[in-house]
């Protein structure tokens, strides 16, 4: 499981002109899901993301997490996270789950990060989606947590 994780003054995401959900300070999360995932690389990500202090403090140190900022997550999921562009011009995306497997695990994430205490708003699974983010900093970092096949 992949996350592309921006911290944001604010974001929203739009279907068909019409905006489904929207943050003000936070992370956008950009996630995507693999064939082996399972809800066990979700509760280890949905843990990283609640912990991570990526807000300044008054030393103008990042010291803080969302709940200390009061800060929301946005979810959207991504399935190009897994494209493979090594070959050709065309990306290959067979490493990104199938939409049965990965929309369950992208719900389920979405409710660890809520029962840990941080509001969640969410894009549309499967939808295609305007993606709007006043990346704060600029902020950014990839997280992954690869399943354990052994």
């Amino acid at each position: 499981m992949r996350a592309l994780l921006q911290r944001v003054s604010s974001a929203n995401v739009t279907v068909n002109g019409r905006i489904i959900g929207q943050i003000q300070r936070g992370f956008v999360i950009l996630l995507g899901v693999t064939h082996g995932d399972t809800t066990a690389e979700a509760d280890w990500l949905a843990n990283k993301i609640a912990g991570l202090r990526l807000f300044e403090d008054e030393a103008d140190k990042m010291n803080l997490g969302l709940a200390d900022v009061a800060g929301s997550v946005l979810v959207v999921s991504q399935f190009t996270l897994y494209g493979d562009a090594r070959k050709g011009k065309r990306p290959s995306f067979t490493a990104a789950a199938r939409p049965e497997q990965a929309e369950p695990l992208v719900d389920y994430f979405c409710d660890c990060l809520r029962q840990a205490g941080l509001t969640v708003a969410t894009g549309q699974f499967g939808a295609m989606m305007q993606v709007n983010i006043h990346n704060d900093g600029p902020v950014t970092l990839m997280l992954e947590r690869e399943a354990d096949n052994g």
